[in-house]
């Protein structure tokens, strides 16, 4: 009886520590798969949500801008689907030297210039996809509901880490996150790598499925095919685009006149957060403008929809594209459309100890052939003092050196008159569009060695907290001996009709616009005629 009770109890106690063993074993599994699977959903949502997405982190400027979306994207759609046909192998997926590899590509994707961080970002595309059936084959022996939440909960961090890198300046904690997608590519890849490398449970049920992976059976014959067709498909949607791409020497313009507009695009959403990209085009096109910077407009993230605004706009509108700042560089954005040949570009990262990053370009375009530049940004918030000081004098010395008629559209967020809008007049040797409108803040147009036909201001109609400027313009014969247009009327009737802004906006109009539909208002438009 004795001897029983014994075996029993040591019968017991053998299997408690089984248990306990068992159960320890099973909290170091779930908890790094999970973490792991949501960095690998946030990886792929973040770099691969669109095929563009490679491109605008590795745009550079003009004439050698490297890859463009289209035709490029295709060779990121190819290399995902390389991925795919990868997945097959579970020892791929496991083997550390291909987790090496793919750490290395996304560093490269990072710091690399232009074409080589492309490359590194193919690479990274096939990486990705290809450990997608390993990764769910371990998260689904693990429990469901701790191990989905923790994936949310990993993918919701990285996230908001992403958001907090480029809006350092308005978020707590933003000091310490400011730029660093280094410290999330990090985070990422360890990750990933903990839930590769962690001893797998073979032997014991799944708590939901077991997906096996195997060399005949995964991913098989149908996914084959179904791949196959998903590719052809998506190479012929690229093909079908290619010919609506902008080409040739633009439209002919009578007199050497251009219309130039600026524009606080808010990433294609509007101030009900609704997706504005076809009522935004339709607008851009009805104000004739020839060249268009739009302001916060790299929508290229995740958190803001990974929509490629320059490509779509460019075929919208058949204008040739200057990408600004590119993705990986913490900025909101910067575009130029332009219905003219952009010969060359220039990015800037423009000082910021204190706030925001502020992006800009200088272009040059050819217009009727007369090479002409233009100085876009966005400068930083009006509470950082110093930042705006810098960038004034970096944007006036641009002007300054300029040796083309020039012209400057820009959100200085200061007053007319005010010391960095001195600063870009007098330093950068400008004149200001209309220097009697003294209702303005943030949007600027300026101008050297060119001769003023119009302004307009365009009511935004809700599509952004931020009307439209438009200014019109000719290209004189000879810009070192020429007569500036220096008094205005209201009445159209009164100047060329090639000169007048569309009527569509309806008529000159005095005070704020609260009707919502694109109105001209604040006193404009303006025609500037010679003095008599």
């Amino acid at each position: 009886m004795m001897r029983q009770i014994v075996t029993e109890t040591v019968l017991e106690s053998s299997k408690a520590s089984e248990d306990k063993t068992k159960s320890s074993h099973l909290q170091c599994y779930w908890f790094p798969t999970s973490v792991g699977f949501g960095s690998l959903l946030f990886l792929t949502h973040w770099l691969f949500g669109e095929v563009s997405i490679v491109t605008r982190w590795t745009v550079s400027r003009y004439p050698d801008h490297g890859p463009m979306p289209d035709p490029w994207g295709c060779v990121i759609l190819l290399s995902l689907a390389t991925g795919v046909v990868l997945s097959v192998s579970q020892s791929l997926a496991n083997n550390i030297l291909w987790w090496v590899v793919g750490c290395l590509s996304l560093i490269g994707l990072y710091w690399l210039p232009t074409w080589k961080a492309f490359a590194c970002g193919s690479i990274l595309a096939t990486y990705t996809m290809s450990i997608w059936p390993e990764m769910l084959d371990r998260l689904t022996t693990c429990p469901p509901v701790k191990s989905l939440l923790t994936v949310m909960l990993t993918y919701l961090v990285e996230i908001f880490f992403s958001v907090w890198t480029v809006a350092y300046n308005f978020v707590p904690g933003g000091v310490y996150t400011r730029e660093h997608t280094d410290y999330l590519i990090l985070c990422v890849m360890v990750c990933i790598g903990l839930a590769l490398f962690s001893k797998r449970r073979t032997k014991e049920p799944s708590y939901t499925s077991y997906v096996k992976i195997s060399e005949g059976d995964m991913p098989g014959k149908p996914v084959y095919i179904v791949l196959l067709i998903t590719v052809m498909v998506g190479l012929a949607g690229f093909a079908s685009r290619l010919h609506q791409q902008k080409n040739g020497q633009g439209p002919e313009r009578p007199n050497k006149q251009f219309t130039a507009a600026i524009w606080t695009y808010h990433f294609g959403y509007d101030n009900k957060g609704w997706p504005s990209l076809e009522r935004s085009a339709k607008m851009l096109n009805e104000t004739g403008a020839d060249i268009i910077t739009l302001l916060e407009s790299d929508a290229s993230k995740p958190f803001l929809g990974n929509n490629d605004l320059g490509m779509w706009l460019g075929e919208k509108l058949n204008m040739y594209v200057d990408f600004g700042a590119s993705t990986r560089d913490h900025t909101w954005g910067n575009l130029l459309l332009s219905k003219f040949p952009i010969v060359k570009s220039k990015h800037h990262l423009l000082p910021s100890p204190h706030g925001e990053l502020a992006p800009g370009i200088t272009a040059t375009v050819n217009i009727s052939g007369n090479l002409v530049d233009f100085v876009v940004t966005h400068m930083g918030n009006d509470r950082d003092v110093l930042d705006r000081k810098l960038q004034a004098e970096v944007l006036a010395n641009e002007l300054r050196n300029s040796p083309n008629p020039a012209v400057f559209l820009g959100y200085v967020t200061s007053a007319p008159g005010s010391r960095d809008y001195k600063k870009l007049i007098n330093h950068g040797r400008m004149k200001d569009i209309d220097s009697t409108d003294q209702e303005r803040w943030c949007e600027y147009i300026m101008y050297k060695k060119l001769i003023r036909l119009g302004y307009a201001r365009i009511s935004h109609a809700g599509l952004s907290d931020t009307e439209v400027q438009v200014g019109r313009f000719r290209i004189p014969d000879n810009p070192i001996s020429y007569q500036d247009n220096d008094r205005y009327v209201t009445d159209a009737q009164l100047v060329d009709v090639n000169t007048r802004f569309n009527p569509r906006f309806g008529p000159y109009r005095h005070g704020h616009n609260s009707i919502p539909d694109h109105l001209f208002h604040m006193s404009t438009p303006k025609y500037f005629l010679p003095r008599t």
